[in-house]
């Protein structure tokens, strides 16, 4: 990479960085909007604006905390671009091995030049060449102060620590919180449609192409993808032998016992992952009927649908939050994955953790009481709710499983919290819950 096309590459990097402080979207989001745009550039320039940007993100807790001990300025009293510049800098320095120190120092003061802040070159350069010398003993806080330590030690909020502390103790805690840093691979759910040979046969096919897969240990048509770029070009996809779709997501839907001929209602459905397995159980004579909120949300679930050569589901524009009368003792099954505040993806999404509060987690669980309060009538008696979240919080899991039992005709038949760190997969919760007669 030449020295210009390295300023340019990490101009895009801060410029995404400033987009984010100003809220103007989520990292994923953003991520993907900026990697299209300039798709054109190198796949190493590419990787790199990546690695950088999503480190930098996740690990911002603990890059401001060493900032604030080796600057003069405090990061909060930062100009907005310099506090960009520092922290993906730092990041480089001290995650990133393949990238001298000294070049990291020079393109920082180089970008920080060329936006206007010449005057601040030896600011940046100073606070970067003392962080350089010190990486072998960055400064953490005291073990003994383990809510602190943890915090900055895996750049999770504090308050996040507290609320896993008491579930989970300080060697459970910190297992997550190191699972939810380590690197996810992207998670290929194949049709249960093939037979396990063709299943062998295809994966060898994707292999081929430079991607390393791994068989999920939980289901054996799920494997785990590294080193992929663009799954839309793997052999296989445009012909709906696979899904992107984590391992968690498929064994919620597993778990509802979905029979051949059964009906189904999914909720909450799109992008459409457990519509579509749900579909592939129920088969030719089964019927699953697939809702979400707007025309935007059904149109991804059509689309992942036609895809996946899937002819037994009807797509349906439907708050869920609001009772639909028709749909009473409706259905076999019922999958309600309702909406969450989202901890267990937060090593895929990596800003939900700054927009979280307490408040927040407060204010879904009505959400989903209201959800579930306006659909448990669709499930026939002796039928299935599978209640589903992509969070590792009681009280959107294990406590609302007891609050249906106690509100609603239900008896829970079987419940698992699954943990990034210590099972292969991203932080999901499910429950089946039975209709009574």
């Amino acid at each position: 990479m030449s020295d210009h096309a390295t300023t340019d590459t990490r101009e895009i990097i801060v410029e995404i960085l400033l987009s984010l402080e100003k809220g103007q979207d989520f990292s994923h989001k953003l991520m993907k909007a900026v990697l299209d745009k300039y798709d054109y550039l190198d796949p190493r320039e590419k990787a790199f604006i990546k690695r950088v940007t999503e480190g930098t993100i996740e690990r911002q807790l603990e890059l401001d905390y060493y900032l604030d001990r080796f600057s003069s300025v405090p990061v909060r009293k930062m100009k907005p671009l310099i506090r960009c510049l520092l922290r993906m800098s730092t990041y480089q320095i001290l995650y990133m091995d393949a990238v001298p120190d000294s070049a990291v120092c020079n393109e920082a003061c180089k970008l920080a030049a060329k936006r206007g802040f010449r005057t601040l070159k030896g600011f940046v350069n100073a606070v970067l060449r003392n962080i350089s010398r010190s990486k072998k003993q960055m400064p953490l806080p005291d073990p003994k102060d383990t809510v602190k330590h943890l915090s900055i030690k895996y750049s999770m909020p504090e308050w996040i620590v507290n609320l896993w502390l008491p579930a989970y103790g300080r060697e459970g805690t910190e297992t997550l919180l190191k699972g939810l840093l380590s690197i996810h691979p992207v998670s290929l759910r194949f049709s249960t449609e093939l037979t396990e040979a063709e299943r062998e046969s295809l994966a060898e096919k994707i292999e081929k192409t430079g991607v390393r897969l791994q068989q999920s240990r939980e289901l054996p048509y799920v494997y785990l993808a590294q080193n992929l770029e663009n799954v839309s070009e793997l052999p296989g996809f445009a012909e709906g032998k696979f899904t992107v779709q984590d391992a968690s997501s498929a064994l919620a839907v597993e778990a509802a016992g979905i029979c051949p001929g059964n009906t189904v209602m999914d909720l909450c459905a799109a992008p459409g992952g457990k519509t579509i397995l749900a579909a592939e159980f129920a088969g030719e004579a089964g019927h699953v009927v697939s809702r979400d909120i707007s025309e935007y949300k059904t149109d991804l679930i059509r689309e992942n649908l036609e895809r996946m050569n899937r002819r037994n589901v009807e797509v349906q524009v439907y708050d869920a939050t609001v009772h639909d009368p028709e749909k009473e003792k409706y259905a076999d099954v019922v999958l309600m994955d309702v909406p969450c505040s989202g901890l267990g993806v937060m090593g895929k999404k990596r800003d939900i953790k700054y927009h979280a509060t307490p408040e927040s987690l407060q204010s879904i669980t009505e959400l989903q009481r209201q959800i579930v309060a306006a659909g448990w009538q669709y499930v026939k008696p002796h039928g299935v709710l599978l209640y589903s979240t992509c969070t590792i919080h009681r009280g959107e899991n294990q406590e609302m499983a007891v609050w249906i039992t106690e509100n609603f005709p239900f008896v829970l038949e079987e419940e698992r919290q699954l943990l990034p760190g210590t099972d292969e997969t991203d932080g999901f919760y499910y429950a089946r819950l039975r209709r009574k007669a």
